[in-house]
């Protein structure tokens, strides 16, 4: 099957939703991939939902923004009605299990649902500044057509200089990125 994947992801500023998108899209260009990544902060100056979106193709990208994504990751209480727009019938909706009466709310017993402990994970195994590191681990696992190696390349790219501050710090993103690739691993080992 060609490669044609698009993903909307959204959260509060500063849960890192346009790092994800940057490192999820450099990732894929690097290794061989037509990738296209928007940004978009939406109307609200300070506070506001940050939606990205990303899309990896084995042909060029034509359109840059799309209506409806084959993923869609919502990190927040707010993104999680925000991002419905972008949802289909056929579209996987990611989102933190902290979450999921929100997401009953707003989607009810839609099929193609998948809960991810990030939060909890980062806030007792490792830190909270690598939820979204967490999540970039889901949608590697989840999406497939990138191998754990070209994402960490990518991170090298994007914090090499905070790894270079303070190496503990790349084993940290590395162990959340495994992290999350073993979430959806294990889901779909079952």
């Amino acid at each position: 099957m060609p490669l044609n994947i698009k993903i909307a992801l959204a959260g509060e500023g500063g849960q890192g939703v346009q790092s994800i998108a940057e490192i999820l899209t450099e990732a894929a260009y690097r290794a061989g991939h037509q990738a296209l990544y928007i940004p978009n902060f939406g109307v609200e100056q300070r506070g506001g939902v940050s939606v990205a979106f990303v899309q990896v193709s084995e042909q060029p990208v034509s359109a840059p923004k799309f209506t409806t994504g084959d993923i869609v990751v919502a990190l927040s209480y707010r993104a999680v009605e925000r991002v419905k727009q972008y949802t289909g019938a056929a579209t996987t909706l990611v989102y933190d299990a902290s979450l999921e009466d929100e997401v009953r709310k707003v989607y009810g017993d839609k099929p193609g649902k998948l809960a991810v402990p990030a939060l909890e994970i980062a806030q007792k195994e490792m830190h909270p500044r690598v939820f979204n590191v967490i999540i970039l681990g889901v949608l590697v696992g989840l999406t497939g057509f990138l191998k754990q190696q070209e994402v960490k390349e990518a991170l090298e790219r994007q914090l090499g200089h905070k790894f270079a501050q303070d190496p503990s710090l790349r084993d940290l993103n590395y162990r959340a990125l495994e992290r999350g690739y073993q979430l959806v691993s294990r889901r779909e080992a079952q």
